[in-house]
């Protein structure tokens, strides 16, 4: 196994094809095919599917390219600092659903610890991919919200990728209407009295 067979690995993962995959790397579509299957030899695990449609990366690939993503970034780190000299800056990112009390913490954490030594990244995305970015080691945390219809999945999830969820807060859920909306004058509001009418959520 090489550093060079990671990176091309990490690549395809990213990529629809394989000829998309060896037009970023600058190599032909055969060797980089051979290369791939020369990794998924060494390892014993078959990292993608290969259909008519494309590549796709399987459940075991998914695990070996968060492991892969961390040797190849630990290894930048080392080239940087050591090889090249350069002066490496630190990497945090955090991947949230669409929060504004997450994004206002962000910014205020950018402004506490300044962009000298770190290089700051958010991301937001849907559920299922915040804990994938966890997962992978593109972020270092994640911030989503648990209730009595998701609970059950997530913490499945969560134990499948081996992530943990700490509780930041309780809060609870609110419904935003027009004045003139026949609910409107009620102090609370039953999920079975929401059904009729039209509702916009975020993912």
């Amino acid at each position: 196994m090489t550093l060079a067979q990671l990176r091309y690995a990490i690549t395809v993962a990213g990529a629809s094809s394989m000829n998309e995959a060896a037009r970023k790397l600058f190599i032909s579509q055969p060797s980089l095919s051979a290369a791939i299957k020369e990794l998924e030899e060494e390892v014993g695990v078959e990292l993608f599917k290969r259909t008519n449609r494309g590549i796709s990366v399987t459940l075991e690939g998914e695990e070996f390219i968060g492991y892969a993503r961390q040797v190849v970034e630990q290894y930048n780190l080392i080239e940087s600092k050591y090889i090249l000299k350069e002066n490496t800056k630190k990497k945090f990112g955090v991947s949230m659903q669409h929060y504004t009390f997450a994004v206002k913490a962000f910014v205020e954490m950018v402004k506490q610890f300044g962009m000298d030594e770190y290089e700051f990244e958010i991301h937001e995305t849907k559920t299922y991919d915040v804990i994938e970015d966890v997962k992978n080691c593109k972020s270092e945390i994640g911030i989503l919200y648990l209730n009595d219809f998701n609970k059950k999945v997530l913490t499945k999830l969560f134990h499948e990728s081996a992530v943990e969820f700490h509780e930041l807060l309780k809060c609870h859920i609110y419904v935003y209407l027009w004045k003139g909306h026949p609910l409107a004058s009620k102090e609370e509001i039953t999920l079975e009295e929401l059904e009729e009418y039209p509702c916009l959520s975020f993912d």
